[in-house]
């Protein structure tokens, strides 16, 4: 079988370090189909693929616990869900407006749509420029020439399959995440790498305000921000060193501006791995001040999602918002260890541990990880885009299990889970007070378990790598 593991980004294609194993005892619920008395409606995607967000038989609250026992307490709330999503980088711009009209259509719906067979994204995390998976060399940003600033490429067509996703789905969220500034306020000269000359801070603050009132005069508003995509990072595509002292210095004029601007944006800080929770504690402590910086932003190629939680536990935001996998071994990626290995990381412990968005990397790429001028070799979109043809990946369904049956405004609600090798989950209170509760049995065999709410229980048998989602209505 073959393997199956998240890039390093600053040593892709190696394979990840192994995350630890945690238990971990909080979970949330909630709901998509409306289920009626002590019935819960169950949606499955099994290991094998045969079941792929299938409507399943409905369970019952009418048994005694079982020995392996989820306890849902709506009382222990935290953190609210702020969305699901992607980002619609050039590159997956590129390959879904490729496609033809008909099927064009019917994959946007299928993404941002939660009716039918779709799985309803509503987070989008778009980068200002050019990043590795541009769609053809050379690289960009919105102002290479002084004075010179324009969107053009973008409107080419990002802005148009974005407005598209907003016309399915009115409550997407967007967060824009710059990968460099214009290489003539660097040090270097030049978009790959290097730091912000000192004497261009403001040059760079007024280039990320008019960015946002370009998208925004482009029908695409921009609800959150990022100031540098991984910035102890450099690359010879567009990246920018940035250390927490630098980030904090362009907060303080950045707030300024977009005040000036009348612009509400918010501010989130750091923007990269799981392993440096210090760097995004380090700005949000020298920017209490500053009331639109709302919390951090964290990607998984470094470290493990608890450390993302002492963010949290300083009472500030937490949002995760890239991770991408790639293929196993043999160049193919492996649909169950994919779905497995993604439930349990990108989606139970990311959000037990304080964040409210689980946002992958490229929306779409072709089967070879392209169009693509970095360093993540083979690395999947959320669906895969070969010519005129669609496939979803374990990514679609993975965001699926969430985005889907979980409403923005949700909370996490407290559960009763096992750790790694045994039956995990997370629970939420959607808004209107259904439940959700995403469990992924990541055991070698099938598992039977109990979900017990208020004294009644719900006995169900899961397959072995299998993941379900139940939602019931609340007392």
């Amino acid at each position: 079988m073959p393997s199956f593991r998240a890039p390093t980004r600053s040593s892709i294609p190696a394979a990840a370090s192994a995350l630890a194993l945690v238990v971990a005892c909080q979970t949330l619920t909630s709901p998509v189909a409306r289920a009626s008395g002590t019935t819960a409606e169950v949606w499955i995607t099994t290991a094998d693929g045969v079941k792929k967000l299938t409507k399943s038989a409905d369970g019952t609250f009418d048994s005694s616990p079982r020995k392996v026992d989820i306890t849902v307490d709506a009382d222990a709330r935290a953190q609210r869900f702020t969305g699901a999503g992607a980002s619609l980088t050039e590159a997956s711009a590129e390959l879904i407006a490729g496609l033809p009209e008909r099927r064009r259509t019917a994959l946007l719906h299928d993404l941002f749509s939660s009716g039918g067979d779709g799985i309803g994204l509503d987070y989008l995390r778009q980068p200002l420029g050019g990043t590795d998976f541009v769609a053809r060399l050379p690289y960009y940003s919105y102002e290479d020439d002084p004075g010179d600033f324009s969107i053009a490429r973008d409107k080419q067509k990002i802005l148009p399959l974005v407005r598209r996703a907003l016309k399915i789905n009115p409550d997407i969220r967007i967060m824009a995440s710059p990968w460099s500034a214009p290489g003539w306020m660097k040090k270097n000269g030049w978009l790959g790498g290097g730091r912000l000359k000192p004497e261009h801070y403001d040059d760079y603050a007024g280039y990320l305000v008019k960015s946002i009132q370009a998208y925004r005069k482009a029908g695409v508003p921009i609800d959150d921000l990022t100031v540098a995509n991984e910035p102890l990072f450099e690359a010879v595509y567009p990246s920018m060193r940035m250390s927490s002292d630098e980030q904090v210095k362009l907060f303080r004029i950045l707030d300024r501006k977009l005040s000036a601007a009348g612009l509400g944006t918010g501010l989130f800080a750091f923007d990269h791995n799981w392993s440096r929770p210090d760097y995004a504690l380090d700005v949000l402590n020298k920017t209490s001040d500053i009331k639109r910086v709302q919390g951090a932003s964290f990607h998984c190629y470094r470290g493990r999602p608890e450390q993302q939680q002492d963010v949290r536990d300083a009472g500030e935001r937490v949002f995760f918002t890239e991770c991408s996998s790639t293929d196993g071994k043999n160049g193919t990626q492996d649909f169950s260890e994919a779905l497995k290995w993604q439930t349990e990381n990108w989606v139970i412990r990311t959000l037990r541990s304080g964040s409210e968005t689980v946002v992958l990397w490229n929306l779409a790429l072709d089967q070879h990880g392209r169009p693509n001028y970095g360093y993540c070799k083979d690395c999947n979109g959320v669906v895969e885009v070969r010519g005129d043809t669609v496939r979803k990946n374990a990514e679609y369904y993975t965001l699926g299990h969430v985005s889907k049956f979980v409403d923005q405004g949700a909370r996490r609600i407290g559960s009763t889970t096992q750790g790694p090798g045994g039956v995990q989950n997370v629970s939420f209170e959607n808004p209107d007070g259904t439940r959700v509760s995403v469990v992924l049995n990541s055991a070698r065999s099938a598992r039977t378990f109990s979900l017990t709410e208020n004294g009644k229980s719900l006995a169900y048998k899961l397959p072995a790598g299998a993941v379900a989602t139940f939602t019931w209505p609340g007392p």
